[in-house]
């Protein structure tokens, strides 16, 4: 009876850090602000012939972050929300994806927005050393990283991360109907 108590507040332990934390329970690795992004290509929507099952685990996909390379994201010289997250085997993904599509319908066109599902492009979390997700990256229009978080965001904290990056002479962003 007490070996199982035992078990039992360790299993609870376990989940709670596991939704603290997000996914993975690492916070330690990642690029360091400041640098560089890696340029790499990576699939898009046209190599998988528009079959969206070949490019996320997400029940909920939107086309549009799958548009892009990042190599060629990169090259366009406007600001990336890079969003890392495997709904497949992260349940917490699912809505920090959820909040990166309302955000794009907030900043479209100015900033663009992708995700990387670690199943279709392994080498992009291995570039961006990203060790499990959500990870989220916003990167400058002069591919600098300007902001990464490890593990699960609030929208107001990822609009104020988008905002950071935006140029000032930006034109004025359209206004969404979710503010």
């Amino acid at each position: 009876m007490k070996k199982s108590r035992h078990t039992f507040r360790q299993t609870v332990f376990s989940i709670v850090t596991l939704t603290v934390m997000g996914c993975s329970g690492h916070q330690g690795a990642g690029l360091t602000v400041g640098s560089q992004a890696p340029r790499l290509p990576t699939k898009t929507l046209d190599d998988v012939g528009g079959d969206l099952s070949r490019m996320t685990t997400y029940r909920q996909p939107d086309p549009r972050m799958y548009h892009y390379s990042l190599d060629k994201a990169l090259a366009m010289g406007k600001p990336i929300l890079l969003e890392f997250a495997t709904p497949g085997h992260c349940s917490i993904c699912d809505r920090q994806l959820q909040i990166t599509k309302s955000l794009l319908e907030k900043y479209q066109p100015n900033v663009l927005f992708l995700h990387m599902d670690q199943y279709e492009n392994p080498e992009a979390f291995k570039a961006y050393r990203v060790m499990g997700d959500p990870w989220t990256f916003v990167i400058d229009a002069h591919g600098i990283v300007r902001y990464q978080e490890p593990g699960p965001m609030l929208y107001q904290e990822m609009d104020s991360a988008i905002k950071a990056a935006l140029p000032t002479d930006a034109p004025a962003q359209r206004v969404s109907s979710l503010n």
